[in-house]
């Protein structure tokens, strides 16, 4: 059976409703999973006319079981989150995150019960999301803060790479206070969980890039390898992972090949980003590893430069999605092996 996903459109005057609508047109895709449209149906309708798709929609009403969704193909179905006065293509509206944040809850809350077997979020602003009174840097926090998880960590994967963050949006100067032997064994752990659980990797090995350069050459550029980060290797290798590091990051990209590690743990965003991108050539991944269900999102933001003209690449979302239907059917077939 193919697993049903909820995909928000994102910010709707970026490009999250262009590259969800041509992802759901993608033969791949239908074959792949039941895509489910989350967001206000005028945006979906007005971007289907820009886009000019021979897509046919069908609005669920109240509050939709997963056979009902299930029951309408070749329709896409819509489940309408909100209003949402017009398309206003690059703007930035505080009515724009006000929407994209309903989208968010509704999808959310088809997961949680259990209709949707994931979600898949475009797109969305963080100064809008502000405007709109919602005070998370991006979706991972306020995912979290939606699902009541304990502890969630951001993942980029594509098809030579998978990279973990201990830290995410925060400023360059504010992470070396942040780093903890806690935090990153936490966040080490997610990762570590999330191979086997969703790639169904019975002894992952991760390696763990060091903070400063050279990896603190022995603490002469900066102590957070002795400090922190061997440690918390050490604690995790006592508990029998495979984890290596910490390793000089520049060094380590330069010679990394596919396969010798199973994931990368790097301490902050661009530094494991800025490597996945080059190698995901535009085919990236977003996972969040501790939610209670699958949750991803292409690799790129709203590009509100491009919006509204029709341009936009969807490889990314199309991806995202793929990838969320081959790990939704994985949590299912688990789940089906234990009752």
């Amino acid at each position: 059976m193919k697993p049903l996903l909820a995909i928000t459109l994102g910010d709707p005057n970026g490009i999250g409703p262009e590259i969800t609508l041509r992802a759901v047109s993608s033969a791949r895709v239908r074959r792949a999973c039941t895509p489910v449209l989350v967001g206000p149906e005028r945006v979906f309708r007005d971007v289907r006319a820009l886009l000019n798709l021979p897509l046919r929609f069908l609005v669920a009403e109240g509050e939709p079981g997963r056979e009902e969704l299930e029951s309408f193909p070749p329709h896409v179905t819509i489940v309408a989150s909100s209003d949402f006065a017009r398309v206003e293509p690059g703007l930035l509206r505080a009515e724009a995150g006000e929407a994209a944040a309903a989208a968010i809850r509704r999808a959310v809350s088809l997961a949680l019960g259990d209709v949707a077997g994931g979600i898949v979020t475009a797109p969305i602003a963080k100064i809008v999301m502000q405007k709109a009174g919602l005070p998370f840097p991006g979706h991972t926090e306020f995912l979290q803060q939606l699902t009541g998880a304990p502890d969630v960590a951001m993942m980029l994967v594509c098809r030579a790479l998978k990279v973990g963050l201990v830290t995410i949006h925060e400023p360059l100067r504010g992470v070396p206070p942040l780093l903890s032997v806690e935090l990153v064994h936490r966040k080490a752990r997610l990762v570590l969980e999330a191979l086997r659980r969703d790639w169904l990797i019975a002894r992952p090995r991760l390696a763990m890039l060091g903070l400063n350069p050279h990896a603190g050459e022995s603490g002469m550029l900066g102590r957070e390898e002795l400090d922190v980060l061997t440690p918390a290797l050490e604690r995790l290798r006592g508990e029998g992972e495979i984890c290596d590091g910490p390793f000089p990051a520049d060094a380590f990209f330069a010679r990394y090949r596919a396969g010798s590690w199973d994931a990368v743990l790097a301490m902050y965003h661009d530094q494991g980003l800025i490597p996945l991108k080059m190698l995901a050539r535009g085919k990236g991944v977003n996972v969040t590893a501790g939610l209670p269900f699958i949750r991803t999102s292409p690799d790129h933001g709203t590009a509100f430069a491009i919006a509204g003209k029709g341009v936009a690449d969807p490889s990314s979302m199309i991806e995202a999605i793929l990838l969320a239907a081959r790990l939704a059917s994985r949590r299912a077939s688990q789940a089906r092996r234990r009752t």
